[in-house]
Order: structure tokens, then C-alpha cells, then sequence
């Protein structure tokens, strides 16, 4: 079973839910899933903490899983796409690219 970190902007948060049952259910992965929704109600240090955790849920995978819907991909996962590249971790796209 591979074990996979979802990445993608949070404005698809719902979205990247709906992707992690599918890949469990379907494609018999494990799916370590950002927590979303609630940046706007923290301070620095709070979200610089869920930031460190998300590398570490990369370091932990085997791939990490770009919620890219519609082409999209914002900076922020762009700095995770570039740091699994660096760990050598596969790389799935959800759309082509």
C-alpha cells in the first residue's frame, strides 16, 4: 500500500476530501490529508506550525498527490512540489498537465 500526502490549494479543500476516499477506496493507497478551513482564524505561529507538520506528512510519504484542479496550483504547494522533488518522492498530478 502507498502511503500518499494530498497537496493543493485549500480553496479545494472539499475537493481534495472527496480525491482521498477515492484513493483509498479505489486505488488501495494511504492518504495523509492537509488540514484546511481554519487559517484564517490563526496567528503566524499556529500556521507556520501546520506548515512544518505538512513537510513532515511529505517526509512520511511515499508520494505526494497534486490537487491541481483546473490547473492550478498556487505557490505554496509549488515550494511542496520542489521539496518532494528534492526528497525524491513520486509525483502524481490529479489533471494532466
Amino acid at each position: 500500500m502507498k502511503v500518499v500526502t494530498l497537496c493543493g490549494s485549500m480553496r479545494f479543500f472539499r475537493e481534495m476530501q472527496n480525491i482521498a476516499v477515492e484513493l483509498e477506496t479505489k486505488y488501495d493507497y494511504c492518504v495523509i490529508t492537509p488540514i484546511g478551513g481554519i487559517k484564517k482564524d490563526m496567528d503566524n505561529t499556529a500556521i507556520e506550525k501546520l506548515s512544518k507538520a505538512h513537510y513532515k506528512k511529505i517526509d512520511m510519504a511515499d508520494a505526494v498527490y497534486i490537487v491541481n484542479i483546473g490547473g492550478y496550483i498556487g505557490e505554496a504547494v509549488r515550494e511542496e512540489l520542489r521539496y518532494a522533488q528534492m526528497h525524491n518522492k513520486d509525483i502524481i498530478f490529479h489533471e494532466a498537465r
